[in-house]
């Protein structure tokens, strides 16, 4: 920058031989005495150190000279007057550069510095240079700062000290030097002007913390070339990139000054690197909590182990957050699921671990297995090389054994799996568009609080939230959308689950899956599901319907809330008990499933909506709420709405209690579900036992186990006419299926009956 050449201005004041009436005694204002003429000024014509020159005697304390031209004055613009000064004779004075600063108006400013450094002359004929720097900004060297009050400056010479020397000055030069604080200035430090060469080989990392340092909260500027960073660096200040940077696979890239991650594609110059690098800082240093990748798109062509991009973290319990983008999953090999098939033995009396385990170097933690005895989604959580085991995610229910097993391990866009636990962590505003080829997110084997809200998941290959392990303690799912690969499959050929739990406490809620094979399955207790719609329908008619909501533990504490339960059934199981038959303990109970909205299209007559299915024998029901659902079945009748599963066992229905089926809303069905019921019983004839059947109401097949009234509806009579008074007294559990009762009189009567009678005990 150099306004001379720039703009053209004149920053020279005159020569001295063009006239000293152009060079003022006093200020350098207009009508301000000159030295033209006076008695202690002349010019000399040549010099030998200067050429043409003015030659000043010191007549005053303060001799001033200053030029009659108006220098202009410009914020941002530093100036430099600089004068060459030698003594000829008499005392020797002291020289120092010097100026009067106007306002636009031609009015001084006062108050500020108007003169540089003195320089005392030391002896005649010594040459000495006196320099200032005038200009707008308080920075290092600037002698006479100005502001931004003056428009102009006259700008010369004053001589202090004793009077009567003779001094010859040079003419005077004023240059435009900004370039001199550019530095300074500039927004910006080059990381090159600390040492980085940018070649890939050399390490720069030095070069980067130095100009980090020097920043001083401007921006960093890494220009065009391949930056090697051998180790982790923190950068605190704003940096751009032009170059890219190259760093090995444990070494973490903070960039505290905008951490985000078109910062970090810029950085690397690669998407899916810079993902993963954004990720490793995120988990490594406090000083963000969240990852925002702004809106952009991320093409992944293989799933990230987050453990293995952090090698130096085995578990983290602080809130992060990635947030506001879109992951696109590109086709390659590295979505392939694994499949291993081994021998192992199972044991009861270890019911989380697989012992005798062959080929087990080949299997993966995070696999799915399969084979007879093993229920729903049962994962590896770890794995003992040295003694041949493995860690089950949930036990097996089918006893113990030596069996064959096949293990899958599926691909995951983001695989948590490696780390020893994580919690806090929070997938937020994402699009994962799976295509087909990746599932979404595998959990830690431990931790809590895993929170997806406000995300799309579109097309998983084979699963959507998986848990190998306890680390979806208090999984929130908040207000996702869920679109599963099989929209076009049949319900009972769909493969694919969105999420399982083995944990307690999850909250799902808000949230929309379709047409998964399965959509939800929980062990543990404590879960709230509300105000979700899962649809697993088809194109089918007379179609059958599958499992959409599983839960197995018996003894659940949850609720099921204000959903839409749409062409899938509530399965209530207990397939993760190694030893499957009832002892000690709960059985089925303490769920709530209220308020809900039921929904089957096209189907089978056969199919309801809730079955509960023991995997041993001597269980019952001893705490189920369903109350105030609306249940509808669309282009065809459902014969009812519950079922008991007795693949493996039927339930005790002797030993039901507290089983509430009340206040529902049935459309479609033929046959009403209700406990307590209320049955009205009419006798024509005179008898003295009345056979009442609430069969068809009562939930699962149950007894009539209880009398909770007997109200008469108008006389009761003998076979003669008269009224009877007596009340009768029930006899329960009656019939070949004890899902009737009886009434016994005091004489063969007839008439017309209430009876409240339920299939369970109320407490």
């Amino acid at each position: 920058m150099n306004i001379a050449i720039t703009d053209g201005v004149s920053l020279m004041p005159p020569a001295f031989e063009d006239g000293l009436d152009l060079w003022s005694s006093e200020n350098g204002t207009a009508g301000s005495a000159s030295y033209d003429g006076a008695s202690n000024a002349a010019l000399v014509p040549a010099d030998a150190d200067f050429g043409a020159c003015l030659e000043m005697t010191k007549t005053q304390t303060t001799q001033k000279l200053r030029s009659m031209g108006q220098t202009p004055i410009r914020p941002g613009i530093y100036l430099q007057i600089r004068a060459r000064v030698k003594a000829i004779a008499g005392n020797l004075p002291a020289v120092r550069i010097a100026g009067y600063a106007m306002s636009a108006a031609n009015v001084h400013v006062g108050g500020l510095v108007e003169g540089g450094p003195s320089v005392a002359l030391s002896a005649y004929g010594k040459v000495e240079t006196i320099t200032a720097i005038v200009g707008s900004g308080p920075r290092g060297g600037v002698d006479m700062v100005w502001g931004t009050a003056p428009a102009y400056g006259h700008f010369g010479l004053d001589l202090t000290g004793q009077t009567g020397g003779v001094v010859r000055i040079e003419d005077l030069e004023i240059i435009d030097i900004t370039e001199a604080f550019l530095r300074e200035m500039m927004d910006s430090v080059d990381v090159r002007d600390f040492g980085a060469v940018g070649d890939g080989v050399t390490d720069d990392r030095a070069a980067f913390a130095a100009a980090d340092a020097a920043a001083a909260g401007r921006t960093i500027v890494v220009p065009e070339g391949r930056y090697l960073i051998g180790s982790s660096i923190l950068i605190e200040s704003p940096i751009r990139f032009t170059g890219t940077l190259t760093m090995p696979v444990a070494a973490r890239l903070a960039l505290q000054g905008n951490f985000d991650f078109p910062s970090y594609t810029r950085a690397f110059g690669d998407e899916e690197l810079a993902l993963k690098k954004g990720l490793q800082a995120l988990l490594g240093y406090t000083d963000h909590n969240s990852f925002d990748l702004c809106g952009r798109r991320v093409e992944l062509s293989g799933p990230i182990d987050v453990a293995a991009i952090s090698p130096d973290v085995t578990s983290f319990s602080n809130r992060r957050v990635l947030t506001n983008g879109q992951i696109n999953v590109i086709a390659s090999s590295a979505w392939t699921s694994a499949v291993v098939t081994s021998q192992a033995t199972y044991a009861v009396a270890q019911p989380y671990q697989l012992t005798g385990v062959a080929n087990i170097a080949n299997i993966p933690v995070g696999a799915r297995i399969t084979g007879t005895g093993v229920g729903r989604e049962v994962y590896v959580r770890a794995k003992n090389l040295g003694a041949g085991s493995l860690t089950l995610s949930e036990p097996f229910y089918g006893g113990s054994g030596t069996r064959t097993l096949t293990f899958t391990r599926d691909r995951y866009i983001l695989d948590f799996s490696g780390f020893e636990a994580l919690s806090r962590f929070t997938v937020d505003n994402i699009e994962f568009l799976c295509n087909g080829y990746a599932s979404v997110v595998m959990l830690a084997p431990a931790g809590e609080n895993f929170q997806m809200r406000d995300c799309w998941v579109v097309k998983p290959k084979d699963r959507g939230i998986t848990s190998p392990g306890r680390g979806c303690q208090n999984l929130t799912v908040d207000r996702c959308n869920f679109l599963s690969n099989e929209m076009t499959v049949r319900a009972q050929d769909r493969s694919s689950v969105c999420l399982n739990v083995n944990a307690n406490d999850a909250k799902i809620r808000e949230s929309i899956f379709v047409r998964f094979g399965l959509t939800m399955i929980f062990n543990g207790s404590g879960h709230l599901i509300v105000g979700n719609h899962w649809f697993q329908g088809d194109d089918e008619s007379a179609a059958t319907r599958m499992p959409g909501l599983v839960f197995c533990q018996t003894n659940v504490q949850s609720a099921v809330t204000g959903n839409y339960i749409d062409d899938n059934i509530i399965e209530w199981t207990n397939e993760y008990s190694p030893d499957p038959d009832f002892g000690t303990g709960y059985s089925f109970g303490g769920l709530s499933v209220t308020g809900n909205t039921f929904v089957h299209i096209n189907c089978a007559p056969w199919v309801t909506w809730f079955s509960v299915k023991p995997y041993g024998s001597g269980h019952f029901l001893h705490g189920l709420s369903v109350t105030g659902n609306v249940f509808k079945s669309l282009n065809g009748s459902i014969e009812r709405i519950e079922k008991v599963d007795t693949t493996f066992a039927a339930l005790d229905n002797a030993r039901m209690r507290n089983v509430v089926f009340e206040n529902n809303m049935f459309n479609a069905v033929n046959q009403m579900t209700v406990n307590p019921v209320m049955v009205q019983a009419t006798i024509s004839s005179a008898q003295s036992v009345w056979t009442v059947d609430g069969a068809a109401f009562l939930p699962f097949g149950g007894w009539a186990r209880n009398v909770e009234s007997v109200v008469t509806v108008g006389a009761i009579t003998n076979s003669g006419g008269g009224k009877v008074y007596t009340l009768p007294y029930a006899t329960v559990e009656q019939g070949a299926t004890k899902d009737q009762i009886t009434l016994s009189w005091s004489e063969a009567v007839k008439g017309k009956v209430n009876v409240r009678l339920r299939m369970d005990t109320p407490n």
